[in-house]
């Protein structure tokens, strides 16, 4: 349509919000259907942040604050960084956004010029591309492979490196594969972007918080503390804090580049929403025991839902490190037919059926840049979670 800009029309919708929409209109219409596709989780948002913003509502904190965010919810989130990664930040290497997706755009806004190379491996969350072809950057897809538990090692990186590429995205843990990159890991790469002073590092560590098993994390600038002006880490309250819908991200960098970020927020939010910081602000610095009882819940529903994927013929999943999703295999599928005649080409049309025959929405791979894969979220009670998966190993049953 020639009223609309070419490049709006490169980009698709959220693959995540359209098959949530899509259950949502089942349901209204009286289906029973169970939604597996929606990465959000599925505990309160911690009592002293509902409570902050309430107080700030009653004390009248409902105006414009400082564009890149109030200076204490800077501060909270510098001391954040000091204290979980030994990462010296100042206020003014800080900028919070409405949400990590804004702060994401506003680098991408801030530093690629058109034609220029963004890296980024596959499984990828669903927005990295599309945010790169609205800036007139060309996203490389770099494919990792379950035996390298869906990361991208360093030897992969220097093979797809040139002076073209300007940034590269590392995503840990990894939405959606759960996957977190080791310090070693980290520490590989960073041999390789020494070589590249050009290069920023984009890590987006939204998940962090939720890991399993014990398991150490480690962010990029905190292994390759030399790199850090060509960092910029990504975070927030959304995940961590269950605060999705008060719309907090933040991420931590160079200086000039966070001045470019803010100037870019200037210009089309300007500051994120007061009520919201000052709940940030209490959820940053509050106890943390909601969040430890929320990562045990969640490491228990994982072990349960990996066995229970892996009993249903042609599905293999590997066990995730952290975050709240499963991305199984589901080459064992393709290619069957259902009972009605239906060919099951492809992971796209797997979820398509599941959703009509089962009941249940799933996110297939193919959004993520990894077809024959879909996403299962276990961010649900645990009885939705297993009847859920009943629904799916009923369905896939039937195929032949």
């Amino acid at each position: 349509m020639k009223r609309l800009s070419i490049r709006v029309q490169q980009i698709k919708p959220s693959a995540t919000l359209a098959i949530t929409a899509k259950a949502a209109e089942m349901r209204a219409a009286g289906r029973s259907v169970i939604s597996l596709s929606v990465g959000e989780p599925d505990f309160d948002t911690p009592l002293a942040a509902r409570e902050a913003g309430i107080a700030a509502i009653n004390s009248g904190f409902t105006r414009y604050t400082a564009v890149a965010g109030i200076p204490e919810l800077r501060q909270a989130i510098a001391e954040k960084f000091s204290r979980d990664h030994h990462l010296d930040y100042s206020p003014a290497d800080i900028l919070v956004s409405t949400g990590g997706k804004q702060c994401i755009f506003n680098l991408l806004m801030a530093v690629i010029n058109p034609g220029e190379r963004v890296i980024i491996p596959a499984p990828y969350w669903v927005s990295y591309p599309d945010m790169v072809k609205l800036t007139e950057g060309v996203p490389v897809i770099v494919e990792t492979t379950a035996e390298n538990q869906f990361k991208i090692t360093a030897e992969q990186l220097n093979q797809v490196l040139c002076h073209r590429c300007k940034v590269l995205f590392l995503n840990s843990p990894s939405n959606p594969t759960g996957m977190v990159y080791t310090a070693e890991e980290l520490a590989a790469i960073g041999e390789v972007v020494r070589r590249h002073p050009n290069l920023i590092v984009a890590t987006d560590d939204m998940y962090e918080k939720i890991i399993f098993d014990g398991k150490p994390f480690a962010t990029f600038a905190e292994v390759n503390p030399d790199l850090k002006e060509q960092t910029v880490t990504f975070n927030g309250v959304s995940k961590a804090y269950c605060m999705t819908g008060w719309r907090i991200g933040f991420c931590a960098g160079p200086s000039l580049i966070i001045k470019a970020m803010a100037k870019i927020q200037g210009q089309s939010t300007s500051n994120p929403n007061s009520i919201a910081q000052k709940a940030a602000l209490a959820a940053l610095t509050g106890p943390t025991d909601a969040l430890v009882e929320m990562v045990s819940t969640y490491e228990q529903r994982r072990g349960w839902l990996v066995k229970a994927i892996n009993a249903i013929p042609g599905m293999h999943a590997i066990m995730p490190d952290g975050a709240f999703y499963v991305f199984p295999s589901v080459a064992g599928l393709i290619g069957k037919r259902t009972p009605a005649g239906l060919v099951i080409k492809d992971d796209v049309v797997l979820c398509e059926w599941l959703l009509e025959e089962a009941g249940v929405a799933l996110v297939p791979g193919t959004e993520f840049g990894t077809p024959e894969h879909v996403r299962f979220s276990y961010a649900v009670a645990q009885q939705t979670l297993e009847d859920a998966v009943s629904r799916i190993a009923e369905a896939v049953h039937t195929l032949q």
